[in-house]
């Protein structure tokens, strides 16, 4: 395992000799910590000077040197200093504040094909851009109901991208909102096919995925076009799992957005997230790269430090069987926003587990389309 990791470390071409030293601040595993020891060690032999050795260089031969007398005194020349050069803090760009200062722009949705319709409403296949990235994704949308259509952004949660299919298992819930008179859009996040992939440290870039489809809702909707039937001023998030903490990232970052359930959802503190994925869900495989950042500045990342910024209403829900997310984790964001002020429901379901099913689904169900229903609906 030790030798699988350096080969790893060493095609990601990172400094890790630099930050091995920040280990004991970071709370890694035996294993990673052992496996960056090795990769230093190994730089270390690589990098070593060879002997020098001296050769004879023979000075050429004195020549006579001219002697004149200048008819004007010569100016001295001025002495460069060097340029001070600045260095930019290398996870700024991940930070809370830095995203919320930031601007979004996901430029125009295009339907790529119709892929189904019924009796409530129509489905097409959207692309759009994101950052330089072109996502996919579907768009449901009502034929029933009284136009414009409150929106709602469906994230689903993770999935081995090898098998991963636009119409996931997050599908029967986008199905549900749009026959109860919502816009659904549902993308597939950066690096599920057909999806372009790019930067995802943190998953931030999946929220920069979200966040553009939301400006790109808040500039088009309503206007001629395929989101004419979409209420720019209506929109809320949906997010299972993965799609939780995506959700969670933009809410807090975007003040906009009016609402959010949050189902089965990460964790709001990085740390947590992080060292859950490396242990339990990859086996070492995955999360050990953002376990090195320090402590300090993953703070600056997680969203559990600024519910503070939350406007939206917050729905939250989770199975009390769950073995992959800890229930904890819903219980600790319930209450912390509850301690803030903000307008916060939360429910547990005693036989479900991760993903829901049979009654305890039907019931998730109608109480995400009460809550949408009143905050998105009421006037």
């Amino acid at each position: 395992m030790v030798a699988m990791k350096i080969i790893v470390l060493r095609r990601l071409n990172l400094n890790i000799f630099l930050i091995a030293g920040t280990l004991a601040l970071t709370g890694c595993s035996t294993m990673v910590a052992d496996a960056i020891r090795a990769q230093t060690a190994l730089y270390t032999v690589q990098h070593t000077i060879n002997p020098t050795f001296t050769t004879t260089v023979i000075p050429p031969e004195p020549q006579a040197t001219p002697t004149f007398r200048p008819s004007v005194t010569p100016k001295p020349i001025a002495t460069l200093q060097p340029t001070p050069t600045y260095t930019p803090e290398p996870y700024a760009e991940y930070r809370i504040e830095n995203l919320a200062s930031r601007s979004y722009d996901g430029g125009q949705l295009r339907v790529v094909n119709r892929m189904s319709e019924n009796s409530y409403f129509i489905r097409d296949l959207i692309s759009y851009q994101s950052d330089g990235l072109r996502i996919y994704g579907f768009m449901n949308v009502p034929k029933r109901g009284t136009p414009p259509f409150p929106v709602i952004i469906a994230v689903h949660g993770y999935i081995d991208p090898a098998i991963y299919n636009t119409l996931d298992y997050t599908t029967r819930y986008a199905d549900a909102l749009a026959r109860s008179g919502y816009l659904v859009i549902h993308p597939n996040l950066r690096g599920y096919p057909p999806s372009d992939s790019g930067d995802n440290f943190f998953r931030v870039g999946m929220a920069i995925d979200v966040l553009n489809l939301i400006a790109l809702v808040k500039s088009k909707g309503g206007q001629p076009g395929p989101l004419e039937l979409a209420d720019p001023n209506s929109i809320g998030v949906w997010g299972h799992s993965m799609g939780g903490g995506i959700s969670l990232r933009a809410i807090t970052v975007n003040p906009e957005i009016k609402a959010a359930v949050l189902y089965g959802s990460m964790s709001g503190d990085e740390r947590e997230n992080y060292e859950r994925i490396f242990t339990y869900f990859s086996n070492g495989e995955r999360g050990w790269e953002e376990l090195l950042v320090p402590e300090d500045v993953t703070r600056l990342i997680s969203p559990i430090n600024y519910l503070d910024r939350i406007q939206a209403a917050v729905s939250i829900h989770h199975g009390e069987n769950d073995p992959d997310v800890p229930l904890e984790w819903s219980l600790d964001l319930c209450q912390r926003l509850d301690a803030l002020g903000k307008q916060v429901e939360c429910f547990t379901y005693t036989d479900e587990g991760h993903t829901f099913n049979g009654e305890g689904d039907t019931l998730f169900m109608q109480r995400m389309i009460r809550f949408y229903d009143r905050v998105l609906k009421s006037k």
